[in-house]
């Protein structure tokens, strides 16, 4: 009897193996605002809810992943909620599920010979801007600060330098004169003695300054086609994602580090534990999205995108909390 129970528990172990549901999921990139996806990717949450997951990293940028999601090459993207947005203005349903990040954590930094000076927006004129690529939030930034202040978008040039360590190398090499970004770029800045920071959007202060208000990025968005078509699969990537979530509001940056993989941790980890510890404002607490919130990327596209100006963009079909609200109370805990 012992034999043929430890045959069938074998055998149940086997089948559940041969049987784990395979999803694609992409990221943008390894900005800190994706950060809670690395986190459940390493705490193994996503295989726990029985997920075979393959990822790609498309470390130039989330319009990148934006793409492949668009193209069928991907099922679930890690990338920022503002897309969703611009899919709709272009009849594409792209739905967000899951919030990572309920702040920009962008910055703006200097390098030691700038001369821009917020206090006097002008002073901007002819800087090399560098962004982590175009089409990306960090690109929106820069071109909602310039028209909120009637300053013509060619008076400045905007360059793709990626996110990190590469980001800052290009600014302490001069390639750049400004540069926008997120942690841990934005902490390395400082703490390199690279530059300075000259905007802040990490913080709900700075957010509301530049924005209005808060300004949700990292969300899991899909295709509103594969979510309906794989409800199952889109629950058990947003069960190991809350779980993520909740996990990182009870454990120091330093754990939270601990549990990355290695290619995620960019410049020393002493330095990056810190840009962990500046960017813990931004991350969701929970997984929702909120309403309110999402009016702000909304208005920041219409002031310059002409698509989306002249579109009527339905927000209730950028987004769903239907799979948050359904996370089992054990999965949360």
């Amino acid at each position: 009897m012992k034999k043929l129970i430890l045959a069938l528990a074998a055998t149940v172990v086997l089948t559940s193996s041969a049987y784990a549901e395979s999803v694609r999921i992409s990221v943008g990139s390894y900005n800190l605002n994706n950060l809670p996806f690395p986190v459940a990717q390493g705490l193994g949450l996503y295989k726990k809810e029985g997920l075979e997951v393959t990822i790609e990293n498309f470390a130039s940028g989330g319009s990148k992943t934006l793409q492949a999601l668009v193209a069928g090459s991907t099922d679930v993207a890690v990338g920022f909620y503002d897309h969703t947005i611009q899919m709709q203005s272009q009849r594409k349903d792209v739905v967000a599920f899951v919030e990572l990040a309920r702040n920009s954590g962008l910055v703006l930094a200097g390098g030691k010979d700038s001369r821009f000076d917020p206090a006097k927006p002008e002073t901007i004129k002819g800087a090399k801007i560098g962004i982590t690529a175009p089409g990306s939030s960090s690109d929106f930034f820069v071109r909602y600060y310039l028209q909120r202040h009637k300053i013509p978008s060619d008076e400045v040039s905007i360059i793709g330098v990626g996110s990190g360590s590469a980001a800052v190398a290009a600014l302490e090499q001069g390639k750049i004169d400004l540069l926008v970004n997120y942690d841990p770029a934005a902490t390395f800045v400082v703490e390199k003695g690279v530059g300075k920071i000259l905007i802040d959007a990490r913080n709900d202060e700075g957010a509301k300054e530049i924005y209005g208000g808060l300004y949700p990025t990292s969300v899991l968005y899909a295709t509103q086609s594969y979510i309906s078509e794989n409800p199952e699969t889109i629950q058990k990537v947003t069960n190991a994602t809350v779980k993520a979530l909740e996990w990182m509001k009870n454990h120091t940056a330093a754990e939270i580090v601990e549990t990355l993989p290695p290619e995620f941790i960019s410049g020393d980890k002493e330095t990056y534990v810190k840009a962990v510890e500046n960017a813990r404002a931004i991350f969701s607490s929970d997984g929702t999205l909120n309403e309110e919130d999402i009016k702000t990327p909304l208005a920041v596209l219409q002031s310059f995108n002409e698509k989306v100006a002249v579109a009527k963009i339905d927000l209730s079909k950028t987004y769903t909390n239907e799979f948050v609200s359904k996370v089992p109370k054990a999965a949360s805990n």
